[in-house]
């Protein structure tokens, strides 16, 4: 078991961070924790890297006891949270051969050799991390979380403010890093964690509110189905809440709206209905098939919209 956690709860003041969480992620899984802001995602992974203490409960990362027995765990894992905190002033290959020598890695110069292969910092290795754009600072990163060869990968909000070009160099590095170690990361993109994660943990207000592989988590929203509409008039929003079926309706764009509808009514009919009652002119109308988001929205803002 890679990474086991029982009933940890951390508290800050007045206000319950965790509350009773338990977790078993096995050697080889790379899992993606969902959740919005505030909602435990980042405590949970603080724990874990030894960096904060729970109030009650117990994580353990490769069998080792993370208060307790925190070296240990430390050596076993690498880290990057969502600040990314880099010495800017600091050279690529400089600054891992500092990281190199905490973790005091033999064959040093090979092993940094070998991470900017695969990290893909080869022509940017001989440049200040601080002129690096932020791709390649995350891609730095994750060299330096890397380098010590950890049976853990713990990586908070790792594509957070890149763009989409760089998502896709990240997203690729971090599935390529997964096929030979455990890998937890969050991330509010849900369509990363679709592309990347072999199981989704979901996790608001402090609990553990779905836990499965993507197709199982989707399955959660089955008697449910999405449609994609479209007005040419300006509408209420409100009122497309009170067609008969209507489950959540978000905005999408300019006159466009995603609406989550009970499959048991024919809501294609009912919109048409609704457009002609009103002498609206729809420019859109089709079905869509349910993704991670509208798992995500069911279960963490079930008014959504």
């Amino acid at each position: 078991m890679s990474i086991k956690v029982t009933d940890i709860t951390k508290i800050y003041g007045q206000q319950k961070a965790l509350d009773s969480v338990s977790l078993q992620i096995e050697q080889g899984e790379i899992v993606g924790l969902l959740g919005p802001n505030g909602a435990g995602k980042s405590t949970l992974m603080k724990i874990l890297s030894c960096y904060i203490p729970s109030n009650s409960g117990k994580a353990e990362v490769c069998g080792f006891d993370c208060n307790s027995q925190n070296l240990e765990v430390r050596s076993r894992i690498g880290y990057l949270p969502e600040s990314n905190p880099l010495y800017h002033d600091m050279f690529v290959v400089e600054y891992l051969k500092f990281v190199g020598k905490i973790y005091n890695i033999k064959n040093l110069n090979q092993r940094i050799t070998e991470i900017i292969e695969l990290t893909g910092l080869k022509k940017e290795m001989h440049k200040k991390i601080g002129a690096l754009s932020k791709g390649y600072r995350q891609r730095v990163g994750l060299a330096q979380a890397f380098i010590h060869d950890p049976a853990v990968l713990i990586l908070d909000e790792p594509t957070s403010g890149l763009d989409p070009n760089q998502l896709v160099e990240i997203r690729n590095l971090i599935r390529k890093i997964g096929e030979s170690k455990t890998v937890l990361f969050s991330s509010h993109i849900l369509q990363e964690v679709e592309a990347v994660c072999d199981r989704v943990v979901i996790i608001n207000n402090g609990k553990i509110i779905a836990d499965g592989k993507t197709s199982e988590i989707n399955q959660l929203i089955q008697g449910e189905e999405s449609v994609l509409v479209g007005f040419k008039e300006a509408i209420d929003m409100e009122a497309l809440k009170k067609i008969k079926g209507v489950l959540r309706v978000k905005e999408t764009g300019s006159g466009s709206y995603k609406i989550a509808a009970t499959k048991d009514e024919n809501i294609t009919e009912e919109i048409y209905k609704f457009a002609k009652e009103n002498n609206l002119t729809l420019t859109q109308l089709n079905k869509e098939e349910s993704r991670l988001e509208d798992v995500f929205q069911k279960l963490t803002a079930k008014n959504v919209g």
